[in-house]
């Protein structure tokens, strides 16, 4: 068995979603259920994807947002998002996060340090150490000493359990949404773009 990575799983430039988002009107009971409290802002092809699955759909949107929770601000949550759909070149999650991003207030030049990773620029100590968090578990699986040190002198350990299984649930979002190959809503900017 050979551990080296494949690339034969890229799409090709134009290939079509796997599962194209369903058409809301053409929605079942269930369906129309599970959609009705996503189906409020700019991001709906993930839902109209998900909703295939209407309870998994409706589990895993629940536990999105109770993950997302409000411990950890804005600018922390958006890093660790934003740092694990680029890693996981998921363009759907980082477009969609890119946009709540600057709408929370950062930057293009924040997102550009996002890309550039842990080693670029104009970091805080605080941010520097999330993104090394979000690059450490997707790379090794799990938390170096000095970058667990780093952040649990400024996170309590309810903001450490959210941190860690934040990045572990875009991970889940980014491979569901680079599989099912979907599609960016028409105006939304992604690493791709």
């Amino acid at each position: 068995m050979s551990l080296t990575p494949r690339h034969d799983y890229e799409p090709r430039p134009g290939a079509g979603p796997r599962l194209p988002p369903l058409d809301p009107d053409q929605c079942d009971a269930q369906q129309r259920e599970v959609l009705e409290p996503l189906l409020v802002g700019a991001t709906r092809n993930i839902y109209l994807t998900l909703v295939r699955a209407p309870e998994v759909a409706r589990t895993m949107t629940t536990f999105g947002r109770t993950v997302r929770g409000e411990s950890l601000t804005a600018r922390h949550r958006e890093t660790l998002i934003l740092r694990t759909g680029w890693n996981c070149r998921s363009n759907y999650e980082f477009a969609q996060h890119r946009r709540i991003a600057l709408a929370a207030g950062m930057d293009e030049a924040d997102v550009q340090r996002i890309i550039d990773g842990p080693e670029a620029d104009g970091w805080d100590a605080v941010e520097r150490t999330l993104c090394r968090l979000a690059d450490e578990l997707h790379h090794d699986n799990a938390v170096s000493d000095a970058t667990w040190d780093a952040l649990a002198a400024v996170y309590s350990e309810p903001q450490l359990v959210q941190a860690v299984l934040l990045v572990g649930y875009y991970h889940l979002v980014s491979f569901g949404l680079n599989a099912f190959r979907v599609p960016l809503e028409s105006g939304a900017v992604g690493f791709a773009d």
